[in-house]
């Protein structure tokens, strides 16, 4: 511990700190990865939309905030471009959580950090509730026999 002391000081608070900033950065990529998930699939349902169609027929586009008419022939090709860059930068996105995952990991070891989990007893909790619920459930439809 005295070398840590020597090539680090840090306390406690600067620790936590640290921790805390770190899962927020892999807090921020899942909820980016998340986002992007949901472009795709409306890429999706645009694709699957006007995929069938004629592709002379008129169509509309937004680009940069302004609503441009072209052709389904023109916006298919840019649609399917657009929906592979996206899911391109979704894998570099879910690399970087992983990334950032292992190395909150390490921190945690380095630092010996461990979470406090009360999971186990909200569970508990919701299961008891559940049993009583279905005994109140239950009971009465057993006495009125």
């Amino acid at each position: 511990m005295a070398e840590g002391d020597r090539n680090e000081p840090i306390n406690e608070q600067v620790v936590a700190n640290m921790y805390s900033a770190m899962r927020n950065e892999l807090n921020q990529i899942y909820s980016k990865i998340t986002e992007l998930e949901m472009d795709v699939s409306e890429h999706s349902l645009v694709i699957n939309a006007i995929q069938p169609l004629d592709p002379s027929r008129r169509c509309y586009r937004m680009i940069g905030g302004v609503l441009v008419e072209r052709t389904i022939k023109e916006v298919l090709p840019a649609v399917l471009r657009n929906k592979e860059g996206i899911e391109e930068v979704i894998a570099r996105l879910n690399e970087a959580a992983e990334r950032k995952k292992k190395e909150i990991s390490n921190f945690e070891a380095k630092y010996k950090i461990r979470i406090r989990k009360s999971d186990g007893e909200v569970k508990d909790d919701a299961n008891k509730k559940e049993g009583s619920s279905q005994g109140v459930l239950v009971g009465p439809a057993g006495s009125s026999e």
